[in-house]
């Protein structure tokens, strides 16, 4: 995806809106569960194992998992040194990394300098851009205002919004909080007006313009990645609180969660203490920008600003160990994939390892060679990311790095491999990565019950 920006209604402008509101937003408050009811496809060739992509009954409780301990190939110092590896003669710039697992940080550092104009070291505090790792803020943010009743899931976006227009006017009156954050309020095009807020256009703008956009399906029945479309529920959070969203994540995400260098928008990243500057290539090799405000203007798709030691607290909350913030029912909700998403399998190692692919609300899930692992990537001019969680091994992986370069994307599925168990694959060009290949410690370690190398291990790609 692409990113955003911050727009303020004035405080009168805030009341009057709140007036015409209320009463709307009183009629839909109980949680109810959402479903989905997918195509009939061709199983032909099926993988044996059940997919865990596949619509499923929600978890009534994440403790309810079977957890198992991390591969014996899983090396938190290697990871670290091949981290460093990849900024050794600015190969990139800087980066950041943040491992947990079982409720602890394993690692949560930086490498690498903020700029390399004028640099400085980076550290578990020095912020960087997440861009489209935003999403799960706002799924989040907005499962925890059901669980305080002032939502539903189902709840329609038109109730909040008024001004949300379609082009079908039926289509308008259906879309529901659970479509927006799902990406299946049925447009026709991916990212569709992402051109206009590339252009500097302000988000109110953009958004009246979904009026006109052509749709594939009724709300609810397909695909298609937004960023504008998904923005909007950063109104229905407005129109339910009457808190701006940037301040309603601040107080019920990361000042609970000790987020404490985390911010939303563009003066957040330039307030902080420490901050990564974006990069981009140039004839003379990295040079430094400034971030755009562009993408800013969509807070809820890609406005959020984060360091190491926040990315680490907030994979802690999402693998279920902070249940005083985030309720473990909540998680499950989150984490269910709802639509299928075919297309996230065909580039890189997502095509080697991913078996089949969901979204869920603000987040991804993969069928990584027969495990779960729940995923997001995020990218703007000059910053990328890359979050994980895989739940049987009760891990959280987030990766974060201030250039267009892909280099530091081997990192996720060399971790994953390991923390599997999986044969290892040369996803990571560099000295530590060949090292990381040679090391390969897999042996024995991917078994299943019985104690037999498992389907999935013999059959995992070369």
């Amino acid at each position: 995806m692409k990113d955003k920006g911050n727009w303020r209604p004035t405080r009168s402008l805030c009341t009057g809106l709140l007036g015409m509101l209320l009463p709307l937003t009183m009629s839909s408050t109980a949680q109810t569960p959402l479903r989905w009811n997918p195509p009939p496809e061709n199983t032909a060739g099926a993988a044996r194992h059940p997919s865990p992509t596949q619509p499923q009954a929600y978890r009534a409780n994440l403790a309810d998992r079977r957890v198992l301990p991390l591969a014996q190939g899983f090396d938190v110092a290697a990871f670290e040194n091949a981290a460093n590896a990849l900024t050794v003669g600015e190969r990139v710039p800087g980066l950041a990394m943040a491992i947990v697992q079982n409720g602890r940080v394993l690692s949560a550092r930086g490498y690498g300098v903020t700029d390399v104009s004028a640099p400085q070291q980076i550290d578990a505090h020095t912020v960087f851009r997440l861009a489209s790792l935003s999403k799960a803020f706002a799924g989040t943010m907005t499962g925890l205002l059901v669980n305080d009743g002032s939502l539903r899931w189902d709840s329609k976006v038109h109730d909040y919004v008024p001004s949300f227009q379609l082009s079908d006017p039926g289509a308008t009156q259906r879309v529901t909080v659970a479509d927006l954050l799902s990406h299946r309020v049925g447009l026709h095009d991916h990212n569709a007006f992402d051109k206009d807020i590339e252009a500097n256009a302000e988000y109110y703008n953009v958004a009246r313009k979904l009026a006109d956009a052509p749709l594939d399906c009724m709300p609810g029945q397909c695909y298609a990645y937004q960023n504008v479309a998904f923005s909007l529920i950063g109104d229905v959070v407005f129109a339910a609180t009457g808190s701006f969203y940037d301040q309603a994540v601040d107080r019920r995400i990361f000042k609970p969660l000790g987020m404490n260098d985390a911010s939303i928008g563009l003066s957040g990243i330039e307030s902080s203490a420490r901050w990564a500057r974006p990069h981009i290539r140039s004839r003379n090799g990295w040079a430094s920008l400034m971030p755009k405000p562009t993408y800013y203007r969509l807070p809820p798709a890609a406005g959020v600003n984060a360091s190491a030691s926040d990315m680490a607290q907030w994979l802690i909350a999402q693998t279920g160990h902070r249940p005083d913030v985030l309720p473990a029912p909540l998680l499950a909700t989150l984490h269910a994939p709802l639509v299928r998403t075919p297309g996230e399998m065909r580039a890189g190692w997502r095509r080697e390892r991913i078996e089949s692919a969901s979204y869920a609300l603000g987040w991804r899930v993969f069928d990584y060679a027969g495990h779960q692992v729940v995923f997001h990537a995020g990218a703007v001019q000059g910053y990328r990311g890359l979050i994980a969680l895989v739940p049987e091994r009760d891990l959280g992986i987030a990766i974060l790095w201030n250039s267009t370069s892909g280099l530091p994307t081997g990192l996720l599925p060399t971790m994953l491999d390991r923390a599997i168990g999986l044969p290892a694959q040369q996803w990571l060009d560099t000295p530590i990565g060949n090292d990381l290949l040679m090391a390969d410690s897999t042996d024995g370690s991917d078994k299943d019950d019985s104690g037999a190398a498992s389907d999935k291990a013999k059959a995992a790609p070369k």
